[in-house]
């Protein structure tokens, strides 16, 4: 949700690599493989060193050009299919603050020369640690603010935390050019969770290229900053209940194995990297079935999440983030910590990422995979057998929210999508006896406003083959009573194609059961019916902003839960290439609008789900996590339940310990 001065997630040196464990260096080698036969492999240090000093040295961007993404340009699709030997290639978008002039670039690393570099008109890229303290600046300057502080009693202007918000749009006088935030207060003489003091009523909107506050609000006044200690280290929050008696996880192998990058586990194979923009990506995910690999999906990845919250006033309208797109998911990713943020028998990896300047910067454990007990797989009588799943995982601390993203595979050929929100809550400052229709009360003088979270997953199905996929919707509704039905218990399930964009503009339907299908009409299951695969969704919800409001219109994705496209590799960002200060109408909106077919063709799924966020006491200081998802299952997939040759439990038949194959 911000971007606060002095604490971006990826500020590590890369000198750090030099001070690595054997094992962490081995780790390092399993994420991040050599091998020229993966063709996902994200970029090295050195190759991102190399991307930003082949554009500096084209002479058309200034020394003060901030460096928003840069990343691998996946390889063609189809080159990737037929297996052929694909150059390196790294994409970029750079943003120039001297002119305000955002840059796409495009630069060949296996020739080391710049392919392409193109200005983009009007877009705004991601924010920066850069913009966030430049807004600190501006607003630190302006007379007013240190006099809002002063009525609020603040004297010590140092204790105060100044955190830029992406500023939306909504058609304001003088919001039309330049890069634009909106500037919040915090005070941090309390404790280390600034969050918890929010200095309500003061917000600065302003217009970095001009360097100038466009408009200054101060309202709310007899809203009393918090003094109450919210801090959420250990020692801040004795007398500690009793420990739970200890449970041991032990594997002393891990269970899945990485050749080339690619990931081998109980019949799965998949590629997966960690994108600046997107955080995890799964590639080239197929299933090994009597002998063959059958493809499932292609890519797979969260395109874009935003956080609409619910309160109209002048210090909250604007709160409504596109945290991947505005922000970026993998550049806030976090370490994560076996033991605490994954099991102890997880294998933790690093990232590197380039930072604003260009530099690659490491951040150490940030992509988690380990085994996970599941329950029993099936079971009938004395007949069971045990679940293993492998999760992939990541967390991104995004301001005061995070976001943990697993992607779960499971023996029975199901892949499913599980997104954990803890953290904690944007909340409001008011004075006694406040009441609004628009918060929750979660402690004195502290009410958390009502919001939503949306995330749109794209999903390039490719069931048993890039080509002849379409989307089947499944309706099941009650018979009617006759003599077809004489006790009335009876109902149907129809099955609907979806042949075009627009007929796949779909929402869900708890009432007949909704859920899609993706087939392959050209192959055949054992009882001659197409293979696919089902999209089952799970928890979700309608936005409650109305359909003309500006967050409607920037986030078009919001009005379906499904929509269907023919692949396009153009076509990767639910809202749009550059959400921040967008005015709308990009995106799916934009693309489904030619109504394309989807029949018999290389289908892309996208699904939104949302979770609307009611806050209560219990959500506070720190939010306890709250997890929702979807699956992918197999329809006819197979000929039979894939689970049935399972071991039984105990059997000496272990899983392969991890190796990296040269």
């Amino acid at each position: 949700m911000t971007v606060r001065p002095g604490r971006w997630v990826a500020g590590r040196s890369l000198r750090r690599l030099r001070l690595l464990t054997p094992r962490a260096l081995c780790a390092l080698l399993l994420a991040w493989p050599l091998s020229a036969a993966n063709p996902f492999a994200p970029l090295t240090a050195r190759e991102i060193r190399t991307t930003v000093r082949i554009i500096r040295s084209y002479g058309r961007i200034s020394q003060r050009a901030q460096f928003s993404f840069v990343a691998l340009a996946e390889p063609p699709k189809d080159a990737v299919l037929r297996g052929d030997s694909i150059p390196r290639r790294a994409s970029a978008v750079v943003y120039d603050p001297t002119g305000d002039h955002t840059w796409e670039a495009i630069v060949d690393l296996s020739d080391a020369r710049l392919d392409s570099l193109k200005q983009i008109p009007g877009a705004e890229p991601a924010l920066t640690v850069q913009d966030s303290e430049q807004a600190d600046r501006i607003v630190r300057a302006d007379p007013r603010w240190r006099e809002a502080m002063r009525e609020r009693g603040i004297t010590d202007l140092n204790s105060v935390d100044i955190v830029a918000w992406t500023a939306g749009y909504f058609a304001r006088p003088d919001t039309d050019r330049g890069r634009i935030v909106r500037a919040l207060s915090y005070y941090a003489g309390v404790d280390r969770n600034i969050d918890a003091h929010p200095i309500e009523g003061v917000i600065a909107e302003v217009n970095l290229t001009t360097s100038r506050i466009l408009d200054f609000v101060d309202i709310d006044r007899s809203a009393p900053v918090s003094r109450e200690n919210f801090d959420l280290g250990a020692l801040a929050n004795r007398p500690w209940r009793a420990a739970p008696a200890p449970l041991t996880i032990v594997q002393p192998k891990p269970g899945f194995e990485i050749e080339d990058g690619e990931v081998r586990w109980q019949n799965w194979r998949f590629r997966y990297a960690l994108d600046p923009r997107e955080g995890l990506v799964l590639h080239t995910v197929g299933y090994d079935d009597g002998g063959r690999t059958r493809s499932i999906l292609y890519r797979g990845s969260l395109s874009e999440m935003v956080v609409p919250y619910g309160d109209p006033g002048a210090g909250w309208f604007f709160r409504n983030s596109f945290d991947a797109g505005e922000l970026g998911l993998g550049m806030s990713a976090t370490t994560m910590h076996p033991g605490v943020d994954c099991p102890t028998n997880c294998s933790v990896f690093d990232a590197v990422f380039a930072d604003s300047s260009g530099a690659p910067r490491v951040i150490p454990g940030a992509v988690a995979l380990y085994e996970a007990d599941a329950g029993y797989a099936w079971k009938h009588g004395e007949e069971a057998r045990r679940a293993r799943d492998l999760v992939l995982s990541f967390v991104a601390t995004v301001g005061n929210y995070d976001y943990g993203f697993d992607w779960i595979f499971r023996q029975d050929g199901t892949l499913a999508v599980r997104v954990e929100l803890t953290g904690v809550m944007a909340v409001k400052a008011v004075a006694n006896g406040h009441d609004d229709p628009y918060s929750h009360m979660v402690a004195r003088n502290l009410t958390a406003p009502h919001h939503q979270h949306f995330f749109t997953f794209r999903l390039d199905m490719d069931v048993d083959g890039a080509g002849a996929n379409r989307v089947v919707e499944l309706n099941s509704a009650s018979a009617p009573a006759g003599p077809a039905n004489p006790y009335g218990g009876g109902f149907v399930m129809k099955e609907t194609p979806l042949r075009t964009e627009q007929s796949a503009e779909r929402k869900l339907n708890l009432a007949s059961s909704r859920r899609w299908i993706v087939e392959n009409i050209s192959a055949r299951n054992a009882l001659g019916h197409p293979t696919g695969y089902a999209l089952l969704p799970g928890e979700n919800a309608e936005p409650f902003a109305v359909p003309d409001s500006w967050i409607r219109r920037r986030a078009g994705f919001l009005n379906n839960h499904l929509w269907v496209t023919p692949y396009d590799p153009a076509e990767m960002y639910a809202g749009g290439d550059f959400p921040n200060q967008s005015r709308g109408g990009d995106g799916l909106v934009k693309w489904a609008a030619a109504n394309r077919s989807i029949e018999n063709q290389d289908v892309v799924l996208w699904y939104t789900m949302g979770i609307t966020h009611n806050p209560r006491p219990e959500d506070w200081p720190v939010m306890p996590v709250h997890a929702a998802g979807f699956q992918l299952v197999p329809w006819g997939f197979f000929a039979r339940n894939p689970a049935l040759d399972l071991p039984p439990s105990g059997s000496t038949g272990g899983p392969s310990p991890v190796r990296l194959l040269q």
